[in-house]
């Protein structure tokens, strides 16, 4: 039996700033800029939130579906390190945005970064387990970084400035089932390996703190760790040749870069030419959507493999190797096979369109935003949201059927169309 991805898509906001402007705004190292290997990053408005973010994410999914395919949606799981309730997950209000069944069971997964991951294996499984045949599940990682750090001390502060240019906004929305025309997993072959470290993590709803540099190493822990883990698990693994393709949960470019120059040194004692020949063929396409978005969390190793399928030149199957990270700390090393219909459907859903559809904020409308984000604060009890607070934004997505948050009354969030 087959399990994976029957559709896929992603929604990166409707604004986006220019990284290298920022950075230059910011007066940083321009050396170490150039490391992340950024360009653009999405930027949330305050009427946007992770619930708006997955609806949008979702919706042209399930719009193509039959009635009585939507009704076999039997699992929504929201994905999230940015969740807006301590108890009330947003996958409620996905349900009710999507009209979808209510014979459907509602939950949220957090595990910062990992999380994706942990409920795309969730899904796996159960529709591996046939206790419902022919269901699917609506799997959504929604997140928006933070990148302020808190109680960090001085010797914090000049990394930290680094997370700015890097943290991003965005969704991607999957239906898992039976009939993985898109991406189908290899059943079985699991990699993985955790333990507490406090690398990362949001102490405060609304505040990140971390260390950069204990992040980096933990991270490229475990992509060995999981990787060695994968290997005890799946016969005559090789890590140059098995994949065609190697998809990264990806901070930043510059981190993925480190990460698979190690792994080709210790497992494949590859020269610096051959490590940068293969990162070019073999993780690049991955890169190419994240580079224009930022990391966005949970969302992150779905971003890297929409833009690995898509960027890719996959004319016949292909298996890809991904790895999952998540803070503090979770990993996952998983494979599976794209084929070249896949590749075709992704290619006209025209992801990149839409990335170039945001608007592009100037650095004084960037600055307001950040002094107006405030208005949406974790635990909000009543707000009207200001719609036209960048009008030329709201604009921009007049006519497009978003959905955007409206307003919070007694804490319950209401949302419409526009």
């Amino acid at each position: 039996m087959e399990s994976g991805i029957e559709a896929i898509n992603f929604y990166g906001g409707s604004a986006y700033i220019n990284v290298k402007k920022l950075a230059q705004y910011r007066s940083l190292d321009s050396e170490r800029f150039d490391n992340l290997l950024m360009k653009e990053k999405s930027v949330p408005l305050p009427y946007e939130d992770p619930v708006s973010f997955a609806v949008n994410a979702a919706k042209p999914m399930i719009d193509a579906l039959s009635k009585e395919e939507k009704n076999r949606i039997e699992m929504v799981i929201g994905c999230t390190e940015s969740g807006i309730d301590f108890g009330k997950s947003i996958s409620t209000y996905i349900h009710q945005y999507l009209g979808l069944n209510r014979n459907c069971r509602l939950f949220e997964l957090k595990n910062a970064c990992y999380s994706g991951t942990a409920g795309f294996q969730m899904a796996i499984n159960f529709i591996l387990s046939q206790v419902s045949p022919g269901a699917k599940v609506l799997l959504v990682a929604s997140d928006m970084a933070k990148f302020t750090a808190v109680d960090g001390g001085e010797a914090l502060s000049a990394d930290w400035s680094f997370a700015e240019p890097s943290s991003g906004a965005g969704a991607t929305a999957m239906l898992i089932s039976d009939k993985p025309s898109i991406f189908s997993v290899d059943i079985g072959a699991n990699g993985y390996y955790g333990y507490e470290v406090m690398d990362t993590c949001r102490p405060m709803p609304d505040s990140e703190a971390g260390n950069a540099d204990l992040s980096l190493m933990s991270y490229m822990d475990c992509c060995a760790a999981s990787f060695k883990e994968y290997q005890k698990r799946v016969s005559n693994v090789d890590y140059a040749k098995t994949f065609d393709y190697l998809v990264f949960h990806t901070p930043f470019g510059g981190m993925v870069k480190g990460a698979h120059r190690s792994m080709m040194r210790k497992l494949c004692r590859a020269d610096a030419k051959a490590i940068e020949k293969d990162f070019q063929e073999r993780v690049i396409p991955g890169l190419k959507f994240g580079q224009r978005v930022g990391n966005i969390m949970g969302a992150c190793i779905f971003l890297a493999l929409l833009s690995t399928i898509c960027n890719a030149e996959i004319k016949s199957p292909k298996r890809l190797g991904l790895f999952s990270y998540g803070s503090g700390c979770c990993s996952e090393f998983y494979s599976g096979v794209v084929t070249r219909e896949g590749h075709d459907i992704l290619a006209s859903k025209d992801i990149e369109g839409h990335l170039s559809s945001r608007y592009e904020l100037s650095m004084d409308q960037y600055q307001e935003l950040l002094r107006g984000n405030s208005a949406v604060k974790f635990g909000t009890r009543n707000a009207k949201l200001n719609h036209k607070l960048v009008p030329e934004v709201y604009e921009s997505i007049l006519g497009k059927n978003r959905l955007v948050l409206d307003e919070i009354n007694e804490f319950h969030r209401q949302y419409r169309w526009v």
